[in-house]
């Protein structure tokens, strides 16, 4: 009963409101676009998202903490003899791999052009600003990080090449150079795995082994790639400015010399590469979506065109999509006055606004077309109104909800958030400018098709005595049907024939008497049929529930009404519907079960771009070892102690090492001293004689010391070991295993460490971090299924669309998994939006199934498809064909949005026009038939006296 009550309120009040719009349609059409207008202005303030590491990366974890405690006591700044590009992430640096064509870059001629080009990057001046009499010339000496001595902090293996050019042009032996440690002239041990790469070494015997398998400590024999890194410092504004002057020229420089030394190859990156590849697809996308808005536009348009001119609502296409685009419009103004900023995953939300927008503006047309025609235009639009905005509106809640809940601060992906805000902006939006600019636009023509005016032209079509003279394709752009009139002289008929329904005597549409007055019908002068309905009976009030003429309906319409749904629900179909979604489910575990994380960055850029060419070439050349990785102990430990040193040495036993304690024991034990000395002893020895020796100053930037009092020995405070494991082709999800270990161990160990390199932050609860705006999303929309049953949904009707959503995903991320997409920041976009389309589509098709009562399952079935499946596949049309441009757009992201969205729209559809259809015919809810009226008790004499103009009718006199 609290159900009904508030089904009848809800009615009532959405009656009112579509006649309140019909009554002042020109208010509610210029509203919305002077409103869209005004704030389409305030684009001067238009910004793009400059931090793309906080878009992409969990905006909480625990490796963003690592990493500023990390920055406080090893600042990049203080190293003063080495820097690890794969460690250090400063503000601004220019990085460039070199590979060779044919041969190695070690050889002479390689060589000898690699140096030349390190010296013109080093000598390279960028002129700030470019005019004026204030401008100043910087070079990199100027911008670089210094050492100790004032000069330039350099990779390490221009150092080794330097010393082989120079022992080659004296005709000295030149020195070995070792894999992936090698030790230069002045004794310094180097690490060079991430600086050189495809090594291939000297096996045993002077045996050549393959490539990337030279063994610790083994000559290098060749090798095909090479990685320079120049930091640069920007300290302030200005300096920040002249850096990222730098950073553009130092691309510049890179492309002029590819083109004079065609046999090496260059890939640059800069610190600025990724922010601006990534937004760079967004410029990718211009076209594409002008594209896919105009072959939109046209299947709108065709899909809202009938054979009868005055009743086709062609314009009405047309309009959807100006209403979707004023609405957007809108959006972005806002977002503009409130200083928010634009990044590329923004590119989903049109589809999350056409999708929703296209399915509210057919069910207002299909709702339009079944109302009587004879009603004026202000109580069409108002039966309109009742018998859709109470579906559309429930499915703009749930928009809302999964949006919202995604937006909220449970999110911990910031590209996620950013996105489900905006879209919950842009949908609410739609859904009022569909209330308001969409409906006056029905008002209007509405009145155009009273008044028999071409639908395209506004020309009023000539009645057919008029009609029959005119050439065969006039005939034929002008057909419509009028309404039989009788001569003015000819007194009113004022027989009726009624008939009463009782309250389960509802028949289907298109199902009942012979005396069911259609929108299409030519009822004689004066002859009203009409059929009085109970409180209870189904359709909405001023819907008829009635059969157009065939001739006039619409071509999907009347292959559903004639074909689809007599097939579908054919019971030697059925079995192949249900095998059919049996296999679905199939591939649909088949993929979750492989489902992975993409964490990569540089998965989300546009192609053929210097981010993605320089990541294929650093997983091509430089993907036997992991990235250099911080091993800290940021905590005063007794490193004198032998226990300590054991578990030190054990720890990080099996990598590669770069570490002052192994060095520092091994240096006491080469001069017979004992390792395990009293603390004093130990550290005076280790600050005025190891550090001093020239082959180990260098590790003075890997130890902080803490004063204790006067006279004593200062503490170490913190020290820093440098740590490369052996990596294979998987190369991150090795170092998100390998830094879940470590942290593990870190929680047991009674020396305090931790384990960073920039990379973590985006490894780090990834996986959590993406997948959990889908799954509040997903309990929430099932959470408000639930509630909603209680009160406003049939309960059968929740549970049902509640199963179809959970399919609908299920299906979505399996198949996405087969289609190569893995679980990133844009799929999750798309997976959520998903949650909305599809209860878009399956939604209004199960409400009108559960409310049907009498009949068989299968006759509402037809019905259900009829008023409501036709609407969602005209919807998947014209959203099918605005994704297709977007698939050419060169861009990772772009392709992870259509293949997703392709997705989602066609599981969508193959639920709502395929499985629910099937599925509802045999399970439940069950459809008892009802009492039929009988006798004459049931009949009602209605007499009515109509008085006509030329045209239509304007006014009735009823009496009962």
């Amino acid at each position: 009963m609290l159900r009904q009550v508030l089904h009848a309120g809800l009615r009532t009040s959405f009656h009112a409101l579509g006649r309140f719009v019909a009554s002042h349609p020109v208010f509610f059409a210029s509203a919305p676009v002077l409103l869209s207008i005004l704030l389409g202005a305030s684009f001067s303030r238009y910004r793009v998202e400059e931090d793309v590491e906080s878009l992409l990366a969990p905006k909480h974890s625990l490796a963003k903490i690592e990493g500023n405690l990390v920055d406080s006591l090893f600042p990049v700044n203080r190293s003063k003899h080495a820097l690890y590009s794969d460690l250090q992430t400063p503000g601004r640096y220019g990085r460039v791999i070199v590979t060779t064509r044919k041969g190695s870059v070690l050889d002479p001629v390689h060589l000898d052009t690699i140096l030349k080009l390190h010296h013109r990057l080093y000598q390279m001046q960028v002129t700030v600003p470019a005019t004026g009499v204030n401008s100043f010339n910087y070079s990199f000496s100027y911008l670089c990080l210094p050492d100790d001595k004032n000069v330039c902090i350099i990779d390490d293996i221009i150092r080794a090449m330097e010393e082989i050019q120079s022992a080659r042009t004296s005709n000295s032996s030149v020195p070995l150079l070792r894999y992936p440690i090698t030790q230069l002239a002045d004794g310094r041990q180097a690490y060079i795995g991430h600086q050189l790469g495809g090594v291939q070494g000297w096996g045993p015997g002077g045996a050549a082994r393959g490539p990337g398998t030279a063994a610790r400590g083994e000559g290098v024999r060749s090798a095909r790639a090479l990685q320079l890194t120049y930091y640069l410092q920007a300290r302030g504004g200005l300096m920040d400015r002249v850096a990222g002057q730098w950073e553009k020229a130092f691309c510049a420089e890179l492309q002029h010399f590819a083109a004079l030394h065609p046999k090496l190859g260059l890939y640059p990156s800069t610190s600025s590469s990724l922010r601006t590849d990534f937004q760079f697809s967004s410029v990718l996308a211009h076209q594409p979506l002008l594209a896919s808005l105009g072959a939109c536009g046209v299947l709108a348009v065709l899909c809202c065109s009938m054979r009868d001119c005055v009743r086709s609502k062609p314009w009405l296409g047309l309009l959807a999509l100006l209403s979707i685009t004023l609405s957007g419009l809108t959006a972005a103004g806002i977002l503009n006055l409130t200083g928010a900023t634009y990044n590329s995953t923004y590119l989903g939300i049109p589809f999350v606004m056409l999708g929703h927008g296209l399915f509210g503006s057919f069910e207002m047309l299909s709702s339009w077309r079944r109302t009587r025609e004879d009603q004026h235009v202000k109580e069409r639009v108002a039966s309109v109104f009742e018998d859709v905005m109470l579906r559309f509106s429930g499915s703009t809640m749930l928009h809302l909800m999964t949006l919202g809940l995604a937006a909220s601060p449970l999110t911990n992906m910031e590209a996620v958030r950013l996105f489900c805000r905006t879209a919950a902006l842009a949908v609410t939006i739609s859904y009022v400018y569909m209330l308001s600019f969409y409906s006056s636009c029905l008002v209007f023509t509405g009145y155009l098709e009273t008044g028999y005016r071409h639908s395209c032209f506004c020309r009023r079509v000539p009645k057919p005595d008029r009609l029959d003279s005119k050439p065969a394709w006039y005939r034929c752009l002008m057909y419509t049907r009028y309404q039989d009139e009788a001569p003015m002289t000819n007194p009113p008929h004022v027989v009726v024939h009624s008939h009463a329904h009782t309250p389960n005597s509802n028949p289907p549409h298109g199902v009942g008497h012979s005396h069911a007055d259609t929108p299409n019908s030519n009822p004689p002068h004066g002859v009203v049929h009409s059929h009085a309905h109970t409180p209870n009976s189904n359709p909405p009030h001023g819907v008829a529930n009635t059969d157009p003429d065939p001739q006039d309906s619409h071509l999907l319409l009347g292959c559903v009404r004639r074909c689809y749904g007599d097939w579908i629900t054919n019971t030697y179909v059925k079995p192949f519907v249900v095998l059919l979604y049996l296999v679905y489910i199939s591939f649909g575990l088949m993929g979750f079960l492989q489902v992975t994380q993409g964490s990569d960055p540089s998965a989300l850029v546009a192609m053929d771009t210097a981010t993605v060419l320089y990541t294929r070439a650093q997983q091509r050349y430089f993907s036997s070892y992991s990235p250099v990785i911080g091993f800290y102990i940021y905590e005063s430990a007794p490193y004198w102690n032998a226990s300590v040193q054991r578990d030190l040495l054990e720890y990080t036993k099996g990598f590669q090492r770069i570490s002052w304690l192994e060095a520092y024991l091994n240096y006491l034990s080469d001069r017979n001293q004992s390792t395990s000395q009293p603390r004093e002893n130990f550290t005076n020895t280790l600050r005025h004689a190891f550090l001093r020796e020239p082959q180990f100053a260098h590790f003075a930037d890997d130890i902080i010391f803490a004063e204790r009092g006067q006279g004593e020995e200062p503490d170490v405070a913190a020290s820093r070991i440098f740590l490369v494991a052996k990596t294979t082709e998987n190369k991150r999800e090795e170092m998100s295993v390998l830094l879940d270990t470590l942290r593990r161990l870190s929680l047991t160990s009674r020396v305090r460490f931790l384990i960073f390199n920039p990379s973590f932050v985006y490894l780090d609860r990834y996986a959590a971090a993406v997948s959990s705006p889908l799954r509040h999303s997903l309990l929430a929309v099932l959470f408000l299924l639930g509630l909603s049953s209680l009160a406003v949904v049939e309960p059968l009707v929740s549970v049902w669309l509640g199963l179809t959503l959970l399919s609908v995903q299920f299906g979505v991320l399996g198949f996405m998994t087969l289609w190569g997409v893995e679980l990133d920041c844009m799929s999750v976009l798309c997976l959520i939006s998903a949650l909305g389309h599809s209860a878009d589509c399956s939604g209004p098709l199960l409400c009108g199934f559960s409310s049907g009562r009498g009949e068989s399952r299968t006759r509402w079935v037809r019905v259900a498809l009829e008023r409501h499946g036709v609407p969602s596949l005209q919807t998947l049309i014209c959203y099918g064909a605005a994704l297709v441009p977007v698939g050419s757009v060169r861009s990772n992201l772009t392709h992870t949005l259509f293949r997703c969205l392709t997705l989602t729209a066609g599981c969508s559809a193959l639920h709502t026009l395929a499985f629910l259809p099937t599925l509802l015919t045999f399970l439940p809810p069950s459809k008892s038939p009802g009492q039929r009226p009988d006798g004459e008790a049931q009949r009602q004499e209605v007499e009515c006296v109509e008085m006509n103009d030329s045209t239509r009718v304007v006014d009735q006199i009823t009496t009962v």
